[in-house]
């Protein structure tokens, strides 16, 4: 399994933003400079963010962006789900999804949704803050 570059850019911009928590606003300019992002990419995540309720717009002189509640409340769970959607790690464990062949002879099927649930689990236990500390020498991925 792998992340989407959108999905990885998305984390990138939000520890970006969340190193400006507690100061000063930061616009999407700063971000695509912080982050090495081009522009057009950094808009088009804080768009999807700023939907997700992750980032809040303020507008008007020193407007910019601030994250919409403190980095340890946000998961990398929550920045991932913004930009991809919900996890679901095999297409018929998405609702509504009923494409596969081999869904009437599946015995995997009803265990998609327990592998799901470790893998958001997962994703969920890391908050957005310890993402914006150097990493630990020595620890393990």
């Amino acid at each position: 399994m792998r992340l989407s570059s959108m999905a990885d850019y998305a984390v990138l911009t939000m520890t970006a933003a969340a190193r400006h928590c507690g100061g000063s606003r930061v616009n999407a300019t700063q971000l695509a400079a912080e982050t090495g992002l081009p522009l057009p990419t950094v808009q088009k995540l804080v768009s999807k963010l700023s939907a997700a309720g992750l980032i809040k717009a303020v507008r008007g002189a020193g407007g910019g962006f601030k994250l919409a509640r403190p980095a340890a409340a946000i998961t990398l769970a929550d920045i991932v789900e913004a930009v991809e959607g919900p996890f679901a790690l095999a297409a018929c464990a998405e609702p509504g999804r009923s494409d596969c062949t081999l869904e009437a002879s599946c015995t995997l099927r009803p265990h998609w949704p327990v592998v799901t649930e470790a893998l958001r689990s997962a994703f969920a236990g890391v908050p957005l803050s310890r993402l914006t500390q150097p990493p630990v020498v020595g620890a393990q991925a």
